[in-house]
């Protein structure tokens, strides 16, 4: 069974800014899931730099196998839980939507912040740079 990956907004800006760890997240595109939350993340960081993200950016970020997934009640709950779990961690609500993402689908959560692989929350996580 092939690995099963969630993306941090950090890691797909790596990708669409060419900035340093892309290289180890575009193999990971194909099949990888990503939140609406971050998502929402990777669009507000493009429109601050002036670019316009939606459609055209969505559209090609699907087309090389990306996975967005609604943000519902549910996931509003496992966001939730990892913050109960990490408290004093300066953990985003993007983070808590990418990590509890990757633990109900057991994944492992793909992301820049280094903090991630401090965590002991049981959940994957690999650090691009």
């Amino acid at each position: 069974m092939p690995a099963v990956h969630v993306l941090d907004a950090s890691a797909l800006l790596a990708v669409l800014n060419q900035e340093a760890g892309m290289d180890v997240v575009e193999p990971l595109l194909p099949g990888a899931f990503m939140s609406a939350v971050n998502w929402s993340e990777v669009v507000q960081k493009a429109l601050a730099r002036g670019v316009v993200a939606e459609p055209r950016i969505r559209q090609d970020v699907e087309a090389s196998g990306v996975t967005f997934l609604p943000f519902d009640v549910e996931d509003g709950e496992g966001a939730a839980f990892v913050w109960r779990r990490a408290p004093r961690r300066g953990l985003s609500l993007g983070d808590r939507a990418c990590l509890a993402l990757a633990e109900a689908r057991g994944a492992t959560a793909v992301t820049a912040d280094r903090t991630w692989a401090t965590l002991r929350l049981g959940v994957d996580v690999l650090v691009i740079r």
